[in-house]
């Protein structure tokens, strides 16, 4: 594994998009871990820059944090990567949002990396990303990602092509590390030539 910890995805844009009822861990925990790692990320909402994001730990209300970027502003060509995280009311409010579903429409068209854990998944049903792919997601979703086409499996982390999925927050280091892996052997690096 090279991992030059600083440096392995410095200049990579991550792009994170989430509303209130976010998962907090599931959002500090990817967002510290890309930084650490050289990368820039952007919290991304439905709501407008400078309002703040209600996250939760479970049940209970936890932080709050600040959206960095409208995703109606947001340009899905200007990032290398997309995080969605769980919590039950997010992806659910992300659902309802069709500038959400048509960023994350525009990452798979694109072929670039999107990585969800837990409820995140969800997303991807309305996104029309599901269909035929192999993924994992919390439980209680199976059911819709089967019947939206996708092939469900109960596993710490599902790579299919650049689609990373994870069940839940005890699958956050998982989930980091095969983000980190599939941007390092994005393709699109190829085509810029041997990096130093």
């Amino acid at each position: 594994m090279e991992t030059n910890n600083g440096t392995a995805l410095k200049g990579k844009r991550i792009a994170v998009l989430m509303t209130d009822g976010v998962e907090q861990i599931e959002y500090t925990a990817p967002r510290t871990f890309l930084e650490e790692h050289g990368a820039q990320v952007t919290l991304l909402s439905p709501k407008e820059k400078g309002e703040q994001v209600q996250g939760f730990n479970h049940a209970d209300k936890a932080d709050s944090f600040e959206v960095e970027l409208n995703v109606k502003q947001a340009d899905p060509r200007a990032y290398d990567a997309l995080v969605l995280p769980g919590g039950v009311s997010n992806p659910d409010q992300l659902r309802m949002s069709p500038e959400s579903i048509d960023f994350i429409r525009s990452f798979a068209s694109q072929d670039k990396p999107i990585a969800a854990i837990c409820h995140g998944p969800w997303t991807l049903i309305d996104a029309g990303v599901a269909n035929t792919r192999h993924l994992t997601s919390w439980p209680s979703l199976q059911t819709d990602l089967r019947n939206a086409g996708a092939e469900w499996s109960d596993d710490e982390v599902v790579i299919d092509g650049k689609l990373i999925t994870s069940r839940k927050p005890d699958d956050l280091p998982a989930f980091n590390n095969a983000l980190m892996q599939t941007m390092l052997v994005n393709p699109i690096d190829a085509d810029i030539g041997p990096s130093s």
